[in-house]
């Protein structure tokens, strides 16, 4: 067999959602570059952490920021596997030496969703009900509601996340509508909760397909997996995240959608920074050219600086729950 019609090896983590997200990927390199891909399970920081029960917003505090993301790049770079796919929110903003982002597929909803008890929505669970979620992100924006409830931490997979609801754990679980969607579970959600609730993590719902930056012909071929509406949201959303140097453990939500305006598309780009415990907030929105989708970001962000941003972020990594 010749190296070029040799099989593409994909790196993925061994959890059931991030297999599918894979499976996904490889579906597309064989319909649109008609090769053939075989998956690698790689373990990475993230799954080990979770393993021992470390929550990865401490992990992240600790130095390892994108802890699901650096086994498979040293994969890639190693030259175990040819390519890896990511839950883009989950990719440090800093770009990695030799590594290219060669693909932004089509995104899947962004939004987040409730799983909570009795087919209930939040606002129709009792005042003290115990809803569990891992993100600060979440917790501060739940808190920020002013619904009563008790914001809790969880741990682990979606179907232990769901499980805990269906165990009476917790009176209710908030995910990522994208991870449902993938595994075919999106019935088993109560509520899909709308932006102006909250805010989802930059590049939520999108996907990262990484290769060797070294590998040319690889990278070129790869972008036919990318969809260019895809890529100016999330790297307006990135860049928002970026230049508020929060990290993956702060509170920072940010939106970027594609829109009409009175000269052609558009990005309409939001973003909020909270404390911890959601009882102080920052929101702006911007629009601006596709084009520019990271200065827009940029911009928007250097806004949010000059209304106190880092302070609020500072308080955040400070205290509160994590």
């Amino acid at each position: 067999m010749s190296a070029v019609s040799a099989p593409l090896r994909l790196g993925t983590r061994a959890s059931a959602l991030a297999t599918t997200q894979s499976e996904h990927v490889a579906a597309m390199v064989r319909e649109k570059l008609g090769r053939e891909v075989e998956l690698v399970t790689i373990s990475t920081e993230g799954d080990r952490s979770q393993a021992s029960g470390t929550p990865i917003s401490e992990a992240a505090a600790a130095g390892t920021t994108g802890v699901f993301v650096s086994a498979l790049r040293h994969a890639i770079l190693d030259g175990r596997v040819d390519l890896a796919v990511h839950s883009l929110k989950d990719l440090p903003t800093a770009p990695e030496p030799g590594i290219a982002l060669a693909a932004v597929p089509v995104r899947e909803d962004s939004r987040d969703v409730v799983v909570a008890r009795d087919g209930l929505t939040l606002g129709e669970l009792p005042v003290g009900s115990r809803v569990a979620t891992g993100s600060p992100r979440r917790q501060a924006q739940l808190h920020a509601l002013g619904l009563g409830l008790e914001v809790v931490p969880v741990r682990g997979n979606v179907d232990t996340r769901i499980a805990t609801v269906r165990a009476g754990t917790h009176d209710a679980v908030v995910l990522a509508r994208a991870g449902l969607a993938r595994l075919g579970r999106t019935e088993e959600a109560t509520e899909v909760l709308d932006p102006l609730q909250m805010l989802p993590a930059p590049g939520q719902g999108a996907l990262a397909v990484e290769c060797s930056s070294a590998a040319t012909e690889l990278v070129t071929q790869l972008a036919a997996l990318d969809d260019a509406a895809t890529r100016a949201c999330v790297e307006a959303e990135r860049a928002v995240l970026a230049t508020l140097e929060g990290g993956c453990s702060a509170p920072i939500g940010a939106l970027a959608e594609v829109v009409e305006g009175e000269d052609g598309e558009e990005l309409w780009l939001r973003a909020v920074v909270l404390s911890t415990d959601g009882s102080l907030s920052i929101r702006q929105s911007a629009a601006g050219p596709t084009t520019d989708a990271a200065g827009l970001g940029d911009r928007l962000a250097r806004l949010m600086l000059e209304d106190g941003a880092a302070d609020l972020e500072s308080a955040a990594t400070a205290g509160g729950p994590r």
